[in-house]
């Protein structure tokens, strides 16, 4: 499972390269959880949550992340800013980037969700 958790971060980081991006750290692990993708866009400090869902019977990649997963989120991100104090000094968000499964034709398609939660 972890291959394919990778595969879709791997095409995640890709494109946020692709629009301007830079990543600054990828699955940054704490005592608290994991942070798939830190990146600037710009002058803001972005943390990037990358879901992914096979099958439609379940609900969406994007609505798995619930306030539970927002929380661990919230409090690892906190953990990387206190690690690295230069980076805390302008503006954050947390997007996700949901693969989900396209209806029609095999594969999956990407969605970016700006702004996804508040702290």
């Amino acid at each position: 499972m972890r291959v394919l958790g990778d595969r879709f971060e791997n095409q995640a980081a890709e494109w946020l390269q692709r629009r301007g991006w830079s990543l600054l750290a990828r699955n940054y692990r704490c005592k608290l959880g994991e942070l798939d993708i830190v990146a600037r866009d710009g002058n803001t400090l972005v943390f990037v949550e990358v879901r992914a869902r096979s099958d439609r019977r379940f609900p969406g990649a994007a609505a798995s992340v619930d306030r539970r997963k927002q929380l661990r989120l919230l409090r690892c991100a906190r953990h990387f800013l206190q690690r690295h104090p230069e980076l805390a000094t302008g503006p954050c968000r947390f997007d996700v980037i949901a693969f989900e499964p396209r209806q029609s034709a095999p594969g999956h398609q990407l969605n970016w969700i700006r702004s996804a939660f508040t702290a």
